[in-house]
């Protein structure tokens, strides 16, 4: 029927190859490289500014867990947020990358210390914006206690029974007589 001339297939005289892997751009010595990205910069002269970073994060989750996928559930659970109004997470590498992944079922706050870091003994509370505040411990204070004590044992001083004496004069004589 057909004959073999027709179905004959013809290589064309060039040669149709794929340029993968290759790199039209040379970007290898720009940029600077952080941990886990590189930032290429708009301006030669770049400089970081000066920041210190939180070392801690207070999170939250902002969507229902309903109709995430099981790898951010399991992240989210990881960090003890499937029940919890909010979670205090350590601000390192291992961290960071596993919150990129939830970040938009999330509220990330850094951790503040108004107040200095709290010792072991401290009593704490952390506010909404990321303040960790620490409470004051009510305790004598030694040389409060030594101003009573010499107070008290001045001969000048108003006792009780004086103050009562010079208040019901004032009261029987009124206020006009004693300015």
């Amino acid at each position: 029927m057909f004959s073999n001339s027709l179905l004959k297939i013809t290589t064309p005289a060039l040669a149709i190859t794929r340029n993968v892997g290759k790199c039209k751009f040379n970007w290898f010595n720009e940029g600077i490289q952080y941990p886990g990205f590189k930032y290429y910069p708009s301006a030669a002269d770049f400089k970081d500014p000066p920041y210190e970073p939180s070392k801690l994060f207070r999170v939250r989750r902002t969507r229902p867990m309903k109709g995430l996928p099981h790898w951010e559930k399991n992240i989210l659970k990881e960090f003890k947020l499937d029940g919890k109004d909010y979670a205090v997470i350590k601000n390192i590498p291992e961290n960071n990358q596993r919150l990129w992944k939830v970040k938009h079922t999330i509220e990330i706050i850094p951790i503040t210390f108004p107040d200095g870091f709290p010792k072991e003994n401290d009593r704490t509370y952390l506010k909404e914006n990321g303040e960790l505040r620490i409470i004051k411990s009510l305790s004598p204070v030694e040389e409060q206690l030594k101003l009573s004590e010499e107070f008290s044992k001045l001969p000048a001083r108003m006792d009780g029974d004086t103050l009562r004496r010079s208040l019901r004069k004032k009261w029987l004589n009124g206020y006009e007589h004693f300015v």
